[in-house]
């Protein structure tokens, strides 16, 4: 069964109560897309919820005699708001019709890698010979575990001047991408600064008060990360058949924004605004598509 059916708020599902489950998706699907895949074949996208923007989606195909083939399922929370407007390419997966989104957003650090949702919405547009190039994504991610940290207490100043050194640090990465040598000396020297000042600070503070958020890769898999951001907005969700209550927090992580949906069971501590939520996330997205 699927690690991450536990953060929709299937902890104890056995694997019968799974099989039922996915026969009433399949039956009587909420959300039905059907397109044809990359080898021409006929691809169906059957999706239930369970929880207020929460719940799974079976893949496959239907045979002549109507019946449902299915290839294989995941859960899935939707993203509330656009996460990033920077260019996304598509990789597909090797072993099945799922697809990955990459991308180069500037204010994380690393590359992002999502596993894409809006697969047939996808193939649809690319059967209609649309444009390649996809700009922007709505990314949220599942997690079966996590932690609720107090906030950064900061000294009260004009957030003017950091959003634009924010900007200033982004053009240059920019610019270093583009070969910009001065570009990457200057990179280059405000990460030996920052090191310098942290390993100062690391020997009297906890480091959880001097790093306000973090998005790192975690595992093996590409598409899961190590997150700490802060709780901009939180609500309380329930699964609708086993009751479980679940949370969905928007992040702001790294200046980016993203939701996460967890079971009560996997979370220490009580969430609220203010607050900031430390956890390894499967990234989930949908391209915003014409």
């Amino acid at each position: 069964m699927h690690k991450f059916l536990r953060a929709i708020g299937f902890s104890d599902i056995t694997k019968k109560d799974l099989e039922m489950i996915l026969d009433e998706v399949i039956t009587r699907p909420e959300i039905m897309k059907i397109t044809k895949d990359s080898e021409g074949n006929e691809f169906a996208e059957l999706s239930g919820s369970f929880a207020a923007n929460a719940g799974i989606t079976v893949r496959g195909t239907y045979q002549e005699d109507d019946s449902f083939h299915m290839d294989y399922y995941y859960p899935y929370v939707f993203g509330t708001s656009i996460t990033t407007n920077e260019q996304i390419d598509v990789e597909k997966h090797a072993e099945k019709e799922s697809y990955a989104g990459v991308c180069d957003e500037v204010n994380l650090g690393v590359t992002l890698i999502f596993y894409i949702q809006n697969v047939a919405d996808y193939l649809a547009e690319t059967n209609r010979h649309l444009s390649k190039i996809h700009y922007g994504a709505m990314l949220a991610g599942l997690s079966t575990e996590g932690k609720i940290l107090c906030p950064v207490v900061e000294r009260k100043k004009n957030d003017v001047p950091a959003i634009q050194k924010n900007d200033r640090h982004n053009q240059r990465i920019a610019q270093a991408r583009e070969g910009d040598e001065d570009a990457i000396e200057s990179l280059t020297l405000e990460d030996m600064d920052t090191y310098a000042l942290l390993s100062q600070r690391v020997m009297k503070e906890d480091i959880f008060s001097i790093v306000k958020s973090t998005f790192m890769p975690f595992g093996i898999e590409s598409d899961q990360y190590t997150v700490l951001g802060e709780i901009i907005d939180c609500v309380t969700m329930e699964n609708k058949l086993t009751h479980e209550k679940l949370y969905g927090m928007k992040l702001l992580c790294n200046n980016i924004q993203f939701d996460v949906c967890i079971n009560e069971k996997d979370l220490l501590g009580e969430p609220a605004i203010g607050r900031r939520f430390r956890g390894n996330v499967w990234m989930q997205g949908n391209l915003c598509l014409e």
